[in-house]
């Protein structure tokens, strides 16, 4: 299912010009035309913007956690805690430990509220829910956000699906951290 190098495509190959691509890139290399299309697609979802990292990691470890993704839940709790979230804030993201514990800003708060109601419900989102959130966050922020949950949730169904690989690397580093 995951593509090496020398199997690549000839659309595919320049995504595995520095190295080994990951699983994900890996996997949709089986299908090129839809891998040219994706990747800059996914940058723009997940990559750097307007909303900062660690913001950005909150919302793929929470959501993630809710979807039952493995391999994005422990792949990004490492990039989480790259990102400047402690271990503690991670715990909780990965319904581990209660959020009173942690993330005491207003903000984070309600988007975690606003991540619960979109990635973890079905149908229309709570008006309380959405209005708490827009007094702490613009409209393109709320806007952006959104997006990166609805991304984060199509990966992770993806992921599941194909059962995407946590790289070694990643385990050793969960294991040391004490989260694996």
């Amino acid at each position: 299912m995951l593509l090496a190098a020398s199997e690549a495509p000839l659309l595919a190959r320049p995504h595995y010009a520095g190295g080994d691509p990951g699983p994900i890139v890996a996997a949709l290399a089986q299908v090129p035309e839809l891998l040219v299309v994706a990747t800059p697609f996914l940058g723009a979802a997940l990559g750097p913007s307007a909303i900062d990292w660690r913001t950005k990691e909150i919302v793929i470890v929470r959501t993630s956690a809710l979807a039952g993704c493995r391999y994005c839940v422990q792949s990004h709790t490492v990039v989480a805690l790259d990102a400047g979230l402690t271990k503690a804030e991670v715990s909780v993201l990965r319904g581990e430990a209660a959020a009173e514990n942690c993330f005491s800003a207003p903000r984070e708060r309600v988007l975690l509220h606003w991540i619960d109601a979109v990635a973890g419900g079905a149908g229309p989102i709570d008006a309380t829910v959405r209005a708490a959130l827009r007094r702490h966050w613009v409209d393109h922020e709320v806007v952006e956000l959104t997006a990166v949950i609805g991304v984060t949730l199509m990966l992770n169904r993806f992921a599941t699906a194909l059962e995407l690989p946590v790289a070694t690397q990643t385990l050793d580093r969960l294991a040391a951290e004490g989260l694996a």
